[in-house]
């Protein structure tokens, strides 16, 4: 069983479509307004998706989440700055959805009611990186009859963009509940996006950004077997995303 799991994730990891020549290089007729624009974009598609119900992993003993995800971000490639970063020399067409494949564990630790995160994600074709960090804090751990709820905080940051520096600050709070092999789950909370313009172009000379946005989001866990999940999520803000992930559970 092990062996299958372990090649269905690699297969998951590898159906993810390359964006050729797709760059993010900010050309001298950007505006602030579309520096904004752009910055929010990216903030938002980069930042934590949590794919985890709000009841704890861990117990008596420490257990593990091990997976790949996939995570397709909708942008709005009509917009201003997207066409404008389509017209720089070089680039091929903007995608509406960005693809985010991504290798992801959680670690529950031993009687306390607290997950520990990380998450890598890089774009095939390109040299966009991101990587994210987690805590979460199970305030009620749940039970047969109750559902659990928890508080999160969470970071991440983008890498092998030339011209920028984006990073994200983001917290949560979520509440799940079990019904046999489903533990539907959703929850609402902020991201905080710094963003940075480091174009060496002396004519893009952009301020940085600093935006706050609001986001939802409705998922639902389902345990095929002890050491098997699958994990299903949406994202709700000013950019949706929908995500899944495959996990070994141990």
């Amino acid at each position: 069983m092990k062996r299958v799991v372990i090649a269905v994730l690699l297969v998951l990891s590898m159906s993810v479509p390359a964006l050729a020549k797709t760059e993010i290089t900010l050309p001298t007729t950007f505006t602030q307004d579309d520096f904004k624009g752009l910055s929010r974009d990216l903030g938002l598609a980069i930042s934590y998706v949590p794919l985890a119900t709000a009841e704890p992993l861990g117990g008596v003993l420490p257990h593990v989440d091990a997976g790949v995800e996939i995570t397709g971000v909708q942008i709005d490639n009509n917009a201003s700055y997207w066409k404008k970063i389509e017209a720089v020399p070089g680039n091929d067409s903007i995608p509406s959805t960005l693809p985010f494949p991504k290798f992801h564990i959680q670690v529950g630790l031993p009687v306390i009611p607290i997950d520990l995160g990380y998450v890598y994600a890089s774009v095939p074709g390109t040299d966009i990186k991101y990587m994210g960090a987690e805590i979460k804090w199970a305030i009620l751990s749940g039970s047969a009859v109750t559902p659990a709820i928890a508080i999160r905080g969470a970071y991440t940051k983008l890498s092998g963009v030339t011209d920028l520096d984006i990073s994200t600050k983001s917290a949560d709070l979520s509440i799940s509940k079990g019904f046999a092999m489903f533990t539907p789950y959703a929850g609402y909370g902020m991201v905080w996006i710094e963003s940075k313009e480091k174009s060496n172009d002396p004519l893009v000379n952009l301020q940085d950004v600093s935006l706050t946005e609001g986001k939802g989001f409705i998922g639902c866990k389902i345990t095929f077997f002890p050491l098997m999940n699958l994990v299903v999520e949406a994202d709700f803000a000013k950019v949706n995303s929908y995500s899944a992930r495959l996990n070994i559970h141990f």
